[in-house]
Formats: structure tokens, C-alpha cells, sequence
């Protein structure tokens, strides 16, 4: 009886029943997004709204090298190397917090129409702003990691949560790899 409450109270057990709470957790949250970009293109259809390409590229760049060092920061604790680790969770936020000053602060405001604009202004604030909330609690849950890993509580043997702030933040960017093309590359500019 007290090896079967040993084992289910170990490292091991607990981060792998974690694990499996964290992909059905992501599971869940794909349907969110997958019917956003359903009801992007039953609304829009072979449309999209006037947004500003550059901008639009830019941010996405810059989501997509956040990831780049996420992994990286992820795979140095994993090594035992916490001073990469933590430049390396420092940066992910950084660019984080960058992606969401470029999509809220930036094209929000240069978007030639607002959320109460039709199915354009609909879909786009909508897929936005569900990305955006999404990133920011990346970015929340980044500052959480950063903060325990200052203070020596990860190691090469127990990082579980690395390892969960890592995967969440792939996904977020995983996400805006169909919602990227979706609202500026795909379709003709609607009028």
C-alpha cells in the first residue's frame, strides 16, 4: 500500500499525469481556434480585411523567433545551464510582449475599421484579440518561470514546468501560423 502512494506522489508520476492534462488542455483550446478560423472563412470567404502586410510580417517574425528561443531556454535547463535558461525565457518574453505591442498597439489602431465593422472587424478583432489574450497569459505564465528559475527552483532533473510554460508557448505560436495567412495572405482585400 505505501509504494502505491510513494509512486503516485514521485516526480515522475506527478509530471507525467501533467503532461497528459496539458495536451488535453491544448486539445480543448484548438477547437477555440480552429472555429475561429471556420468562421473567418464562412464569413469572409475568399476575402480579407485591408491590413498592413509589413506589419503583419514583422510581428509574425518575431512570434516566430520568440519560439526559437523558448526552445532554446527549455532545452538549457534541461542541460543544467540556468544563465541561458534565463536569458533565454527573458527574451521569449521580451519578443512576447513585442508581438502584442505590434497587434494591439499598432495595427488595432492603423485597421481601417473597427470590431463593430461587419464580419470583417468581427473576425479580425475576434481572432486577434483571442491570439493576443492567449500570448499574454504566455507571457504571465513566462514571468512565473523566469521569477522560480532566479530563485534555483528548476534543474536538469525537475523542470516540469519549463517544460509546460515551452509547449503552451509553441502552440500560441503554432496558432498564429494558420491565423497569419488567414487574415493578410489569403483572399482579396475586402471593400
Amino acid at each position: 500500500m505505501s509504494t502505491n502512494v510513494e509512486a503516485r506522489s514521485s516526480y515522475a508520476y506527478k509530471t507525467q499525469t501533467n503532461r497528459i492534462g496539458l495536451w488535453l488542455f491544448i486539445l480543448s483550446d484548438s477547437f477555440v481556434f480552429a472555429g475561429l478560423l471556420v468562421t473567418r472563412f464562412y464569413l469572409l470567404g475568399y476575402t480579407r480585411p485591408h491590413l498592413d502586410q509589413t506589419l503583419g510580417l514583422i510581428v509574425t517574425s518575431v512570434l516566430l523567433v520568440s519560439s526559437f528561443f523558448m526552445n532554446r531556454a527549455e532545452t538549457a535547463i534541461a542541460h543544467g545551464d540556468e544563465k541561458t535558461f534565463l536569458r533565454g525565457t527573458l527574451i521569449t518574453m521580451l519578443l512576447g510582449i513585442s508581438f502584442l505591442a505590434g497587434v494591439l498597439g499598432v495595427e488595432w489602431r492603423l485597421a481601417p475599421f473597427g470590431p463593430a465593422d461587419g464580419a470583417v472587424g468581427a473576425v479580425f478583432y475576434m481572432m486577434t484579440g483571442m491570439h493576443a489574450f492567449h500570448v499574454l497569459t504566455g507571457v504571465v505564465f513566462l514571468a512565473i518561470v523566469y521569477r522560480n528559475g532566479r530563485k534555483g527552483l528548476y534543474s536538469a532533473e525537475k523542470h516540469w514546468q519549463v517544460e509546460a510554460a515551452a509547449v503552451y508557448w509553441h502552440f500560441v505560436d503554432v496558432v498564429w501560423i494558420f491565423f497569419y495567412p488567414a487574415l493578410y495572405l489569403i483572399g482579396t482585400v475586402a471593400a
